[in-house]
């Protein structure tokens, strides 16, 4: 193992930038990572200060926080921390500094241009001018590490209403509340993928965000317990979005976010037994469970068709990529009093006939209040379709539930609206609900009647042939029954909505096929089709067709089974 010398040690220490004393705990970045120092010390046998941090992103460390057997700090993932040198890392600047590092980038090439010192001070007055109107930053991956002097901030940016310093190096809401405390208009503050400490006293810092409406803290590894720790800095939030944190356990917010009337708790592995607990927000309008791995929710203070007490301002509900896959699921959100919109795309909603229209038809029928389902409006057409293929599709069990000794509450706990579909449509007839026969190769023959013009006392043949069946194995099956040659076999037949026409010899290929029409004279042998019926007159020949004859279709409706032949 390489032990450096004195010197070199010397070389190193004298190398390393200067620590800020309260360096633990104080978040850096390197190579572009971020992280937060949990270590500040040598690590032996090496030589020099070594800065121990946890990285946001546990596959760029590599250990614990443990070397050579020696245990130095503590990260939540195994493989999040590492031993970095002092000038690898960054510290950050403050708001100040990179608001004009993003928005004055041309200060840089006035100040290098040769021109009068008066021209310089009328372009650095109109930078000033140009960042006191400032409406909105966005100080993402700036590396914003605190609010920088008193009342800096309040003098150059007061008309800052929206803020986004996401993916930053801020390390406690102490300094978030010392930058926002300075900005009188702030409404919205998007602070995601950071790592803060929370507050000591959340109450004292109730006056810096006094104006925030709308505030992002996903991906901050925060609990739900510790969001509520915080949530009386903000008396008057309106929307939170908290995504990614994993989130498992919810509590009611007891006295705090009362105001809020959209959540965002999506990508989160919710217990969804504690999903109920966010009921107590009176004034929730929006509600994003998508990801969580919902599969149940129930409102077991209303009866089937009824309407529960909770949620009563909640409009609109996003359960995307979950896991429901029972439709009693779908049941209990028609007890949801103003629920209009929902969007549950990627679920296990299955209808019977497996069909995804199908299933969204169900979905539009069991909720008699939605107005948008996945994103898309329902219009009338829509749903008034959708309710009567549901009435048809669920009628049958609707009349056997209604017989002597069936349940009927079974049902409607299965389909509570589908009484108040029956009420407005009507009961649907049992002819509609008659499910269309199965194929069956007998409802597709058809009977064949062969006459033998040349032979009068013979008996004609009856015969039930397959409608596709090809003219070939037609003529194959007489000339094994009659023992003459296919080439003395002769087949022709006569319209029966056209008998003074002469139709010649059968030229298409199967019996389902329409043949050939024109005039001539009769053939010598005849086929009658009637309805269902083929009437074929046979008579040998000593010369065979060019093309080979065929029988016609006969796919209309059964009318007579008598056959006629015409001479």
């Amino acid at each position: 193992m390489f032990v450096p010398r004195q010197d070199d040690t010397m070389r190193l220490e004298a190398a390393d930038p200067e620590v800020p004393e309260d360096a633990v705990g104080r978040r850096v970045s390197c190579g572009g990572e971020r992280a937060t120092i949990r270590y500040v010390g040598p690590v032996p046998p090496t030589a020099g200060l070594w800065l121990g941090v946890e990285w946001d992103d546990p596959q760029r460390g590599k250990h614990d926080g443990s070397h050579a057997g020696v245990h130095y700090f503590t990260c939540r993932h195994p493989t999040a921390g590492s031993f970095v040198r002092p000038a690898k890392v960054s510290f950050g600047v403050d708001y100040l500094t990179a608001v004009h590092g993003i928005y004055e980038d041309n200060v840089e090439d006035i100040q290098s241009n040769k021109i009068s010192v008066s021209h310089k001070e009328l372009e650095w007055r109109f930078v000033e001018r140009r960042l006191e109107k400032l409406p909105s930053a966005v100080l993402s991956r700036c590396d914003v590490n605190g609010p920088g002097a008193a009342g800096e901030i309040r003098k150059h940016t007061p008309n800052i209403e929206w803020l986004d310093m996401s993916r930053s190096l801020l390390s406690c809401w102490e300094d978030v509340a010392a930058i926002s405390e300075q900005l009188d208009k702030l409404e919205g503050l998007e602070l995601s993928y950071n790592r803060l400490r929370l507050p000591s006293q959340p109450s004292a810092h109730r006056q810096a965000f006094c104006g925030l409406r709308v505030l992002a803290i996903s991906g901050c590894e925060l609990t739900w317990t510790q969001i509520l720790h915080c949530a009386p800095m903000w008396p008057r939030l309106e929307e939170l979005s908290a995504r990614e944190n994993g989130i498992t356990e919810l509590l009611r917010p007891e006295g705090v976010l009362q105001c809020l009337t959209f959540l965002d708790l999506s990508c989160n592995p919710l217990l969804q037994e504690s999903v109920l607990s966010l009921s107590a927000l009176p004034r929730l309008k929006k509600l994003n469970l998508s990801a969580t791995g919902l599969s149940v929710l129930r409102f077991d203070d209303a009866p089937p068709g009824g309407q529960t007490a909770m949620f009563p301002a909640l409009e609109t509900l996003f359960l995307t990529d979950n896991n429901i896959s029972e439709w009693c699921v779908v049941d209990e959100l028609a007890k949801l009093p103003s629920l209009v919109k929902l969007t549950c795309l990627r679920n296990r909603l299955v209808s019977s006939d497996g069909n995804p229209q199908t299933a969204q038809q169900m979905i539009i029928a069991k909720l008699g209040k939605l107005v948008f389902l996945n994103n898309c409006e329902i219009n009338p057409k829509e749903r008034r379709g959708a309710e009567l293929d549901y009435i048809k599709m669920f009628g049958n069990e609707w009349l056997k539930a209604r017989e002597p000794g069936q349940s009927m509450s079974q049902f409607t706990s299965q389909h509570p609206r589908y009484q108040r579909l029956i009420d407005k449509y009507g009961a649907p007839d049992e002819g509609e609900l008659k499910k269309p026969e199965q194929f069956a190769l007998k409802n597709h023959l058809l009977k064949v009647v062969f006459v033998f013009p040349d032979e009068p006392d013979r008996q004609p043949i009856e015969k039930k042939l397959p409608a596709a069946m090809l003219v070939q194995k037609v003529k194959g099956l007489l000339c094994r029954q009659l023992k003459i040659p296919a080439a003395d076999l002769r087949l022709t037949y006569i319209s029966p909505k056209d008998p003074g026409s002469d139709l010649g010899s059968l030229l298409t290929p199967s019996l389902s096929s329409p043949p050939p029409t024109g005039p001539g004279k009769w053939p010598s042998f005849l086929v009658l089709v009637l309805m269902e019926f083929v009437t074929l007159r046979l008579q040998s020949s000593s010369h065979q067709e060019e093309t080979e004859p065929f029988i016609p279709p006969t796919n209309r409706r059964k009318q007579k089974e008598e056959v006629k032949t015409l001479y």
